[in-house]
């Protein structure tokens, strides 16, 4: 026989997985303990840019800065779908391995543990002396005695020929089921508010209304199992929105309160009622939330064109340039003027102040004194008619924009325009007139049958994780002779031992209660 033959036939067969030792493989570790701390790491980690990059779902306003402000940016946080964390395809699969994996840890640690309540503690070591606590107690002390002090002190007794056998602590198993169970509810909770409940997002203006509807609704996500009919059909109307300023001192300028004054019909027979909309304390019809998430101004224009005819009037929605003074830039479109189509490019202050150099800036970002600068007025088709969708904060694309012909730029109008003031455009064109503010609120509406259950379920998930820290597993047993008992005990939850010592202490002075001396 060769040396290879020889090594060959010596060498162990080298075992071979298959598929279904792969696949057995893969499920065991999707559903380790260790599996799950990680998803469930990576799912708070993924949650961290749904709070720090603006979200579709919650300020399309501030996504829509982010575009002009920063337009590459932009394009890599949507490509990788940071506008929307929450329902993005990478965090819905993580939240779908966790949601198996915690089902996998579920399934065994329940059986385990229902083994566990059924079985009885073990019976006494001959030797307590070699148990982490031990004592001796003098004295009339026998089996049924010990054990009913034992059970006094709500432990699981189990007796035999001169010993006895306690134990307790099953709680500490039980809050660790319940935590990973309430997991699941959470889980579940999110999944049920994602396929039957929806939100939606729009802007109204002061003195405008709102109708629950999906056509009312600047956008809209509803849920797999949502339609029309779904939505409560309640509606209000915007009377009033007042913000409250700092006046004076280091915080001069930030804002104090938001209120929107609303006029409620909880139902279409149903009659009007009064309602102060605040930041945090949403209005709420049936189970539907409706919540104040952004505010601005809308300065109110009318647009004379060159035959004399009121091609635009109404209140233009602004969008903030700076937080701090509420300094806005606004677009106006007039598709209906005659002969040609007006475009403006304007820019609103609150509180406009000149500078030095003979510009103009807000101070306060409340309306104390409020002026619109023009920096463009363009002619020309703005393509509002070709069928494409277009942002109203912005005047046309790119390519338009080349077409468009400039009328006024910004240097040929050096004095904002207060309220009341007018400008009149080069050839007979049209005027631009500036005739009063009002303000804008953007609101989210939401609908969640799942949140709270969710709510429910983190509670029980903090008592059950508290429960399962706090409670130790701990066996006593006691052995007894003529005139003599042997008191041992340990515990059975690791880095316990030191909290366990004064219990012991108390066990063995209500064993040796009623007897002669304690060693």
């Amino acid at each position: 026989m060769s040396v290879q033959e020889l090594e060959k036939e010596q060498s162990p067969n080298r075992a071979s997985f298959g598929l279904v030792g792969w696949l057995r493989w893969g499920w065991r570790t999707l559903t380790s303990m260790k599996t799950a701390l990680i998803l469930l790491f990576l799912l708070a980690l993924g949650s961290v840019p749904g709070s720090l990059v603006p979200q579709r779902g919650v300020d399309p306003d501030k996504v829509a800065r982010l575009y002009e402000q920063n337009p590459a940016l932009a394009e890599w946080y949507d490509r990788f779908q940071l506008f929307e964390v929450f329902t993005s395809a990478w965090f819905a699969a993580v939240y779908l391995l966790l949601f198996t994996s915690l089902i996998g840890c579920i399934i065994p640690r329940t059986s385990v543990y229902l083994r566990e309540l059924r079985r009885k503690p073990p019976a006494a070591p001959k030797n307590l002396s070699r148990l982490p606590h031990h004592a001796s107690v003098e004295g009339d002390l026998d089996v049924e005695e010990a054990a009913r002090r034992l059970r006094g002190r709500r432990f699981r007794v189990v007796t035999g020929d001169g010993w006895v056998a306690a134990e307790k602590g099953y709680l500490r198993e039980t809050g660790n089921l319940v935590f990973h169970v309430a997991l699941i509810g959470i889980l579940l909770a999110i999944g049920a508010g994602s396929l039957f409940g929806y939100r939606g997002n729009v802007l109204v203006v002061e003195g405008d209304g709102f109708a629950n509807t999906v056509a009312a609704y600047d956008r809209f996500m509803p849920g797999n199992q949502v339609s029309a009919e779904s939505l409560e059909p309640f509606s209000f109307q915007l009377s009033e929105f007042k913000v409250a300023y700092q006046v004076a001192g280091d915080k001069r300028g930030q804002a104090l309160d938001y209120s929107a004054y609303l006029k409620v019909n909880d139902s279409p027979q149903a009659p009007a009622r009064d309602y102060v909309l605040k930041v945090n304390e949403p209005l709420e019809i049936d189970g539907t939330q409706t919540y104040l998430i952004g505010n601005g101004y809308a300065p109110v224009f009318r647009v004379t064109d060159g035959k004399g005819q009121v091609a635009f009037e109404g209140a233009v929605p602004c969008l903030i340039e700076e937080k701090g003074t509420m300094t806005s830039g606004c677009v106006l479109k007039a598709p209906d003027a005659q002969p040609e189509q007006l475009g403006f490019l304007l820019r609103f202050l609150p509180t406009s102040v000149p500078l030095t150099d003979g510009t103009h800036a807000s101070a306060f970002p409340g309306e104390l004194n409020p002026e619109v600068q023009l920096l463009g007025a363009f002619s020309g088709d703005l393509g509002v008619r070709s069928g494409k969708p277009q942002s109203v904060y912005e005047l046309a694309e790119p390519e338009v924009m080349k077409k468009l012909k400039p009328l006024v730029m910004g240097s040929a109008v050096p004095k904002p325009l207060a309220v009341g003031q007018s400008v009149d455009l080069p050839g007979g064109v049209g005027k631009l007139e500036f005739t009063g503010v009002k303000e804008w609120i953007t609101l989210q509406t939401a609908y969640d049958p799942g949140r709270v259950p969710a709510l429910i379920a983190g509670g029980l998930a903090v008592v059950a994780i508290a429960a399962s820290l706090m409670i130790r597993r701990r066996r006593v047993f006691v052995r007894i002779t003529e005139g003599r008992a042997e008191v041992g005990g340990l515990t059975r939850t690791e880095g316990s031992a030191a909290g366990f010592t004064e219990e012991f202490a108390d066990i063995v002075k209500v064993l040796s209660a009623g007897a002669k001396d304690v060693r």
